[in-house]
């Protein structure tokens, strides 16, 4: 759910686009969303510490927990914080403590978990860790939306003869899941925002999500709510602990992915060793094709299938006895060009990849509208990449303008024309370092 080291660059063409300049985001909705978190966070802060603080153990304790998760808290494909997110959660939906009605309000509880948050989140702050204020707003808006919706129904007077019964527990889970659907609209919003990427994508990115690592996140934030509603503060590090151990597993299954992303990157760089591509030719390809393939809203399953075929697209020319010049096989005849796909399918098979990556790359070849989306992006963003290698500063029109041209023929309009919505929008966002994809989304109900 890390990446190669370090960013991609392109020079006139890539990462910046054909005017040379990646434009800046989307203002009027980060401002409309850091300035709603900002002007609650500080409100309830305000009101807090007018009133002064009920309850002080209860809010003490929740608030450690919370800072806890946060220190916790590793930046990979996702920001992953499932203790921190479930303990602010649980504060947010806590009705009672060992018996007793809670005395804690909704200002105070936006004002807890914000202090901690931003505690938690100094270390990541100061290392430059994932973009913190997005982060933080989420976690007030979310956390803010959760305790508005359920501290007044809980607090109503003819409902509460029902208490400690199912009525608690039924409210609790239906606005986890209300919670769940404002936080992934609000996290696309805001990678939408700052990327540029359908919005469409991005939400169904963010629900998926939260059939994994989410709806631990969401049912540990309701029971613990609950648990310490029956047995007070004493449940919270009962709780707290399979959190900790599910956050250990998901660290070791990122380590474990990105162990199998720096193998395909070195299988990709063998063909520039051997002298067959220019150097950096596959990771170039590989970036420009994710954010094409992100601009036409393919999902992030098909995303990863596409970029591990984007960098072992050229492998089959490790076969040629006699190598292309430059490595650029969209200028040989379609013989030839299917020779060298179905020989890289072939090695690609023969390295355990999955099964979907070796079918893009043996088709690169075919007529385009017989091809698989992924691999009619490929073969597109690898011709652009040929011809503008060594094109001076008006390379990079003439090659839309040549691929525009053999649309009829050799290229998908449709893809065609979404490269050059991403050069113009500044080309591929999607590198290889730490936060590469730190921009996606990531959910904080999901991941904190």
């Amino acid at each position: 759910m890390s990446e190669y080291a370090g960013h991609l660059s392109y020079g006139t063409h890539g990462a910046y686009g054909v005017c040379g300049r990646r434009p800046g985001p989307a203002r009027p909705v980060l401002l409309c969303v850091h300035g709603a978190a900002a002007v609650l966070a500080c409100g309830s802060l305000g009101v807090t510490l007018w009133h002064g603080i009920d309850d002080r153990g209860t809010a003490l304790a929740f608030g450690v927990l919370v800072a806890v998760g946060e220190l916790a808290r590793w930046s990979g494909e996702r920001e992953a914080a499932p203790l921190g997110a479930a303990a602010a959660l649980a504060y947010a939906l806590l009705g009672e403590s060992a018996g007793r009605a809670a005395q804690h309000g909704v200002a105070q509880t936006v004002a807890v978990v914000t202090a901690a948050s931003l505690l938690g989140s100094v270390p990541h702050i100061a290392l430059g860790h994932g973009r913190a204020c997005d982060h933080l707003a989420r976690r007030v808006l979310t956390v803010g939306f959760a305790a508005l919706c359920f501290q007044p129904l809980h607090d109503d007077v003819p409902l509460a003869a029902t208490r400690p019964g199912p009525y608690c527990a039924v409210l609790a889970m239906a606005l986890l899941a209300v919670t769940v659907l404002c936080d992934a609209v609000l996290a696309a919003a805001l990678a939408r925002a700052r990327t540029r990427w359908p919005f469409g994508p991005l939400l169904r990115d963010e629900l998926r999500a939260t059939r994994g690592i989410g709806s631990v996140v969401c049912a540990s934030g309701a029971v613990m709510s609950l648990a310490v509603g029956v047995v007070g503060l004493w449940a919270l590090p009962v709780f707290s602990l399979p959190l900790l151990l599910t956050q250990l597993s998901f660290r070791r299954y990122a380590a474990v992915r990105a162990t199998y992303r720096q193998t395909i990157a070195s299988l990709a760089r063998a063909t520039e060793i051997a002298g067959c591509t220019p150097a950096g030719h596959a990771h170039r390809v590989a970036a420009l094709s994710r954010a094409v393939g992100r601009e036409l809203g393919l999902t992030e399953p098909e995303l990863t299938v596409l970029e591990y075929a984007a960098l072992m697209h050229d492998i089959g020319q490790l076969s040629l006895l006699d190598p292309v010049p430059s490595g650029a096989t969209a200028s040989l005849d379609a013989e030839q060009q299917r020779r060298i796909a179905l020989l890289g399918g072939a090695v690609v098979r023969q390295t355990g990849v999955d099964a979907e990556v070796a079918v893009v790359v043996e088709r690169q070849a075919d007529p385009y509208r017989e091809q698989p989306v992924s691999a009619r992006i490929v073969r597109v963003v690898n011709a652009y990449e040929e011809m503008t290698r060594d094109a001076g500063p008006g390379g990079p029109l003439a090659a839309l303008e040549k691929l525009r041209l053999a649309t009829a023929r050799d290229y998908q309009p449709e893809v065609v024309e979404s490269l050059a919505r991403v050069l113009a929008h500044g080309g591929a966002t999607d590198g290889y370092g730490p936060n590469a994809r730190s921009e996606a989304g990531h959910g904080w109900v999901t991941h904190g």
